[in-house]
């Protein structure tokens, strides 16, 4: 199915994460240049796309996206190697480990997760419409774009991480507001947001190597699954593309499951190592 995607440029942020590696090949393979931010192991994500065949063209940067400043000079960085950019994903964040009450959050943990997950995401939108504004449109109609990363625990809450959930719940009145920005700057441009729940990622897989928390967590979906990172990236793609979400803005993608803010299974229906072997990869499997 076409996409329209070849020869436009990304801007993608937590690039060296699991869901973010996946964005990257996802849009590699629909032809588009790609600007690939990570704060650590970029080295790695150059090897490995390198190595994979999709990160010949790439550009490779280095910077916290919680730091407005190393955000604006990677920004224009990315501007100067390519020209111009059209799609932007603010996929870099952070979960803090740990449960714990609000109350019992220390100030700089809160401060952190905010920073990481509310911040970093802004400064990145600041940059792309403070460039979007200097490029102006495309002359051949394919508006930019924008794929915010928010989360489940902004919708159902998430207990021992309110500092988590509110700065993914903040992302909607970003969303629902630069929906109405971004045409502005460019009257084809959108902005949606990929909604995850439980994926296996580098950051996840330490939780749910405990057979209980797969329980838990898979109990409240109607599909005993978890997600896997081609699952999130599939949808991001999606929505980014101006052909198949052309007359899509201001709209929410969860990709759960399913999920429901109640129990859907009991306890000994779900088979913890079956879930497992059904997110390898995103493949079906007995």
């Amino acid at each position: 199915m076409r996409t329209d995607l070849d020869g436009l440029t990304l801007f993608l942020t937590g690039a060296s994460g699991g869901i973010g590696r996946e964005i990257a090949r996802a849009f590699a393979a629909e032809g588009c240049h790609l600007a690939l931010a990570g704060h650590t192991r970029t080295d790695e994500l150059a090897q490995l796309a390198r190595a994979e065949g999709w990160g010949h063209d790439a550009l490779f940067l280095a910077f916290d996206a919680a730091d407005p400043g190393e955000t604006e000079r990677a920004f224009a960085a990315a501007r100067e190697r390519f020209g111009r950019i059209d799609l932007v994903v603010p996929c870099a964040g952070a979960w803090p480990p740990g449960d714990l009450h609000l109350h019992e959050i220390p100030l700089e943990r809160l401060q952190r997760t905010l920073a990481a997950n509310l911040l970093g995401p802004t400064y990145t939108m600041r940059a792309f419409l403070r460039a979007l504004e200097a490029d102006g449109p495309r002359a051949d109609g394919r508006g930019a774009a924008a794929v915010l990363i928010g989360s489940t625990a902004a919708r159902f809450g998430e207990r021992g991480h309110a500092d988590y959930a509110l700065a993914k719940a903040g992302l909607y009145g970003l969303l629902q507001t630069l929906k109405n920005e971004l045409p502005r700057l460019d009257p084809f441009a959108r902005i949606n947001l990929v909604e995850p729940g439980w994926t296996v990622t580098e950051m996840a897989r330490p939780a749910l190597a405990d057979d209980s928390t797969v329980r838990r967590v898979v109990r409240t979906m109607a599909l005993r699954q978890l997600a896997a990172a081609e699952d999130i990236a599939r949808a991001v793609l999606t929505l980014a593309s101006p052909a198949l979400s052309r007359h899509v803005t201001g709209q929410v993608l969860t990709v759960a499951g399913g999920m429901e803010g109640r129990l859907l299974w009991e306890s000994d229906a779900i088979d913890p190592a079956r879930v497992r072997r059904r997110s390898q990869h995103g493949r079906a499997g007995p």
